[in-house]
């Protein structure tokens, strides 16, 4: 086989994997622009590599992908913007391929903005750990190798990732599809209607609510208490002319699932502009996370474009 071949042979076996390795860094970073940075710096030294030596490339694959993220994890400016307060994880479509395995409950909640915004609290090592175990059911002995550890230190970094996300996590496990949307819309129709008793009935006690702001704030903004998540809905989703012109236009709002949770859209056009996400638990709504940064919604649009999306909920707001 001459070089010409050898290298479309290798780049071919480099893309078969291509969709793993963009999960994994998600999973890891939180971000698909991150994740798509980071497989091209891997196919980048896929590429300088001496293929011939390497005798899994899955396994090279994988522990030069996992490293890469870890270094962005420690990195100063990544401390920075995770502490500072402004960091949500970026929402993606349900069926984006980056959203990657999703056969067991624990793969699904891995990736869920919920999961992702919780692994915030571990050190990138427990992080790694979690996100191998859980969404891509490495073992241990092979955690330990990709990471240059001890099985006994991965068995324990995991313990201790499982415990924190644990002790941190809503109660309630998946909820019914149909539920759900009921209850979105719902939510929905007594936040445009500016029926607060009915909003505050729809969540609960403990409810919060995160906004970036649209990426205007230096901090999210956060919200407690039923009437003041209430208070805010309702006059978030109050239509008004400024908003459609900071939207450029009068969006629709179309019922998605993001991330796997049930998710409120606004597009206008063929462009996402805001992405509304809920999470419930005992049939009420416990977690309301609005992202509407044009940074951050990028792939999102790109996937809701190839998705072909049905009737809006409301067709001009």
């Amino acid at each position: 086989m001459d070089s010409t071949a050898v290298d479309r042979f290798d780049t071919g076996r480099f893309e078969a994997s291509r969709n793993r390795l963009a999960s994994l860094a998600y999973r890891l970073l939180g971000s698909a622009a991150d994740a798509e940075d980071a497989v091209q710096d891997v196919f980048l030294q896929w590429q300088a590599a001496d293929r011939q030596l390497i005798l899994v490339p899955e396994a090279w694959l994988t522990k030069v992908v996992t490293n890469l993220c870890l270094d962005r994890l420690r990195s100063a400016q990544a401390r920075r913007e995770r502490t500072a307060g402004v960091w949500l994880p970026e929402p993606l479509l349900d069926g984006d391929p980056m959203l990657g395995p999703a056969d067991t409950f624990e793969q699904r909640e891995s990736v869920s903005l919920a999961v992702l915004t919780l692994m915030e609290r571990l050190t990138p090592v427990e992080r790694a750990v979690y996100v191998l175990r859980e969404a891509f059911s490495y073992s241990h002995a092979e955690t330990a190798q990709i990471l240059d550890i001890t099985e006994s230190a991965s068995q324990q970094h995991l313990h201790r990732a499982r415990d924190r996300i644990t002790a941190a996590r809503r109660r309630g496990g998946e909820v019914d599809p149909a539920s759900a949307r009921r209850i979105v819309e719902a939510f929905l129709a007594a936040a445009s209607s500016g029926r607060t008793e009915r909003l505050v009935a729809l969540l609960t006690d403990d409810v919060t609510a995160i906004s970036d702001g649209a990426g205007l704030t230096e901090k999210l903004l956060r919200y407690d208490t039923p009437q003041r998540v209430a208070a805010v809905a309702r006059g978030g989703f109050r239509p008004s002319e400024g908003k459609r012109r900071l939207a450029g236009g009068a969006p629709a709002i179309h019922y998605a699932l993001v991330n796997g949770t049930p998710a409120i859209l606004s597009v206008v056009g063929d462009r996402v502009v805001g992405s509304v996400t809920f999470d419930i638990a005992d049939g009420k709504i416990a977690t309301v996370r609005g992202i509407a940064a044009p940074a951050r919604l990028v792939r999102l649009t790109e996937s809701w474009r190839r998705h072909g999306p049905g009737m809006p909920l409301i067709v001009q707001w």
